[in-house]
């Protein structure tokens, strides 16, 4: 019908589509004009023909219209899934309202570009992917317990395991129940079990001088789940793994480790090297320096499709201070160590030695402990050696650092060596 029929009475009439009235306004607009295209001349357009620039003009209504609407989805599903990891998180305050309280005895930090966090790993049984390992006895202990050191210019990390057998003097702490602890000198994951997060960053940073800045406390689960999302990580042993504690059976040579085997790998004791918690320490830092390299060779801190699963499975089990407990801190936190070489990713045992009343325990080796403590906390290098190669000298630094004496005095200092080693050693090569 042409837009300018009309009824019996003169009166225009309109057509009961919306949509043919738009066609019939295009085609009485393009008969307008310079007479070009269809309908010049006053020659109404033959009935049922679509113009072309009608069809053209629908199509980008339509796609705009198509394009918003895949826009607000994204956008949606986008929110949705950042307040989804966002919610995962679960926020410490009891600590960060106990670290306050003590505020005044923390270290003051000197190099402030510098991070330094509390990795703890809980062996709580509580939660239903945590009781398979034994009985919740509503208790738990830091089974693994690692201060990580992030460099000032973000070109370095390092990593330093405190054993839990270490014999430290552990401050009065608030208990769970609101009672106190009283001050003691006893192994140190007894601060975790007995006082929490806070009492073991407050023992820690009496051991070391170093200010925590962050900490998080992941379980069993949260482990477990990390590796899965990286579809496992490779590893070599030199024997065959047989551990009915540990829930672990691997034979010998290079091995993928899914999460429930990398959890048993980096827990065995008994049955694996010389069954001591020094051994166990070690396999733990090669595992992490292998799961590093796999995040970084596989780009999965660059690529959202595969960070997004690691995210979800880490916060899932996640707890934190108030500084770490949102998406947007934790993806600042691996924006800044994405970019740092693996062989500048450390790992390493703090310098201990059977203690001298008890050989089942630790204690610290001065003054190389003292000298490692010294370099974290101002922000000044550490280098690592594998066991076996160039031995620390007393001083902490390597012999192999030291400059002869026709070199002037205005030398830098040598950098210190410790055993450990770093993220991009293969030990299948």
């Amino acid at each position: 019908m042409d837009a300018d029929v009309t009824d019996s009475a003169g009166t225009p009439s309109r057509p009961d589509n919306p949509a043919e009235e738009d066609e019939a306004k295009d085609r009485a607009t393009e008969g307008d004009g310079d007479g070009e295209g269809e309908g010049q001349g006053g020659e109404a357009p033959r009935a049922g023909a679509v113009p072309e620039a009608n069809d053209a003009r629908r199509w980008l209504r339509w796609t705009a219209l198509g394009a918003s609407f895949v826009l607000l989805l994204a956008a949606g599903v986008g929110s949705w899934l950042y307040r989804k990891l966002d919610g995962n998180i679960t926020t410490d305050t009891t600590a960060a309202a106990e670290l306050e309280a003590y505020e005044k005895e923390r270290p003051t930090p000197i190099a402030v570009d510098a991070q330094n966090i509390l990795l703890i790993g809980s062996d709580t049984r509580s939660g239903k992917d945590n009781r398979k390992y034994g009985p919740d006895k509503g208790t738990q202990r830091s089974d693994t317990t690692i201060l990580l050191h992030l460099a000032g210019d973000r070109k370095s990390a390092t990593a330093v395991s405190l054993p839990r057998d270490l014999m430290v003097e552990i401050p009065s702490c608030r208990k769970p129940d609101g009672s106190r602890t009283k001050k003691q000198f006893t192994q140190f994951n007894s601060a975790f079990e007995s006082g929490g997060t806070a009492c073991t960053i407050r023992t820690v940073e009496r051991l070391t001088g170093i200010r925590v800045d962050h900490h998080m406390v992941i379980d069993f689960a949260g482990f477990k789940g990390m590796v899965d999302a990286v579809n496992g990580v490779e590893i070599c042993l030199k024997e065959p793994i047989d551990d009915d504690d540990a829930l672990l059976r691997l034979d010998k040579g290079r091995q993928k480790l899914n999460g429930e085997q990398a959890l048993g790998f980096v827990r065995a004791r008994k049955t694996i090297g010389d069954g001591s918690d020094t051994e166990r320490m070690e396999r733990q830092q090669r595992f992490l320096g292998a799961l590093v390299n796999k995040v970084q060779t596989n780009g999965v801190l660059l690529n959202p499709t595969r960070l997004y699963p690691v995210l979800d499975e880490a916060t899932k089990s996640l707890t934190t201070d108030p500084g770490l407990n949102s998406l947007k801190d934790l993806y600042n936190l691996v924006r800044g160590m994405r970019d740092i070489p693996t062989e500048q990713v450390q790992f390493m045992t703090v310098p201990r030695q059977p203690y001298a009343r008890d050989p089942n325990r630790d204690e610290l080796v001065e003054p190389d402990a003292g000298r490692l403590f010294e370099q974290l906390r101002e922000d000044a290098p550490v280098s690592v050696v594998p066991a076996g190669s160039a031995k620390p000298d007393k001083e902490g630094g390597s012999p192999a650092d030291e400059k002869p004496d026709d070199v002037g005095s205005e030398s830098p200092a040598p950098t210190p060596t410790f055993t450990g080693s770093n993220a991009a050693t293969d030990e299948c090569e």
